[in-house]
């Protein structure tokens, strides 16, 4: 990843102890939120180091694009968008899956990045659910504003007997399937990858159950702005030139054990 001296987008020069005027050239610095806790995609490594697939995908972009240095930002989710609409961060690279209310509010990269599954885990052993039906009137562990949240937001908007979503206000996604180890709620619904990879490492007593439920294209976010537009744009064709290349798959294979990039 670049490493000169940078400037905010639509900011003003930093210097970082320097003056400008010993500068070989100045770059645009974007500022990438993402979270620190959300393996394989984004998480911190024993260095304390980002890392992940995500990650990965933004510093090849980085790569490729001139006059540009990508920094990231880890940012907990439950303020991730907020820290984009009052640019403290100009875009979030973090497994965002486009629904039409996000693409109300925030321009999506045209080209998505990733294709995820949406699925229910259960503790170990628990056979009376497999569905989304079957979690009517369960206590199901849920992060506020995440694209899981929102389809059981959204289901509960027409059922007879709807989910009881327990919100994390701090929690992780391993906390929480920690929860349903432990019997604090019946169930949590995320993208498998993330799961095994939690799975592994900590080596908890929960199984994933029943078909996927959703199937999402995950894209880069941005505000919805005039330096939002440019970003899009930039970036846009950048992102295909990594699909059509292979570049997506090398790293999804990498990262995730199988090829699970958009046609």
């Amino acid at each position: 990843m670049k490493k000169s001296i940078i400037a905010l987008l639509g900011l003003t020069v930093l210097a970082s102890g320097c003056s400008t005027e010993n500068t070989a050239y100045v770059e645009d610095v974007i500022l990438v939120g993402t979270q620190n806790d959300y393996p394989p995609f984004a998480f911190a490594d024993e260095s304390n180091e980002l890392t992940g697939y995500d990650i990965e995908v933004v510093q090849e972009i980085d790569k490729r694009l001139d006059g540009y240095a990508f920094d990231f930002v880890a940012t907990p989710w439950d303020s991730m968008f907020l820290a984009l609409e009052s640019n403290k961060i100009q875009a979030v690279a973090d497994q965002v899956a486009k629904t039409p209310e996000r693409e109300e509010k925030y321009l999506f990269s045209e080209e998505s990045y990733f294709a995820a599954e949406t699925v229910i885990v259960v503790k170990s052993g628990q056979e009376d659910i497999q569905t989304i039906e079957d979690l009517e009137g369960k206590k199901v562990g849920a992060l506020a504003g995440d694209s899981y949240t929102l389809l059981l937001e959204e289901y509960n908007e027409d059922a007879e007997n709807p989910i009881q979503l327990e919100y994390s206000e701090s929690g992780t996604p391993a906390e929480i399937l920690q929860d349903v180890q432990n019997g604090r709620v019946d169930a949590y619904v995320n993208d498998p990858i993330m799961i095994d990879t939690v799975l592994d490492k900590y080596d908890l007593d929960v199984e994933i159950v029943g078909q996927s439920l959703v199937n999402d294209n995950m894209g880069i976010v941005f505000a919805k702005s005039e330096e939002g537009e440019e970003l899009q744009k930039l970036i846009d064709p950048i992102l295909k030139e990594m699909k059509e290349d292979g570049t997506l798959a090398k790293l999804s294979k990498k990262w995730t054990g199988g090829e699970y990039i958009p046609e």
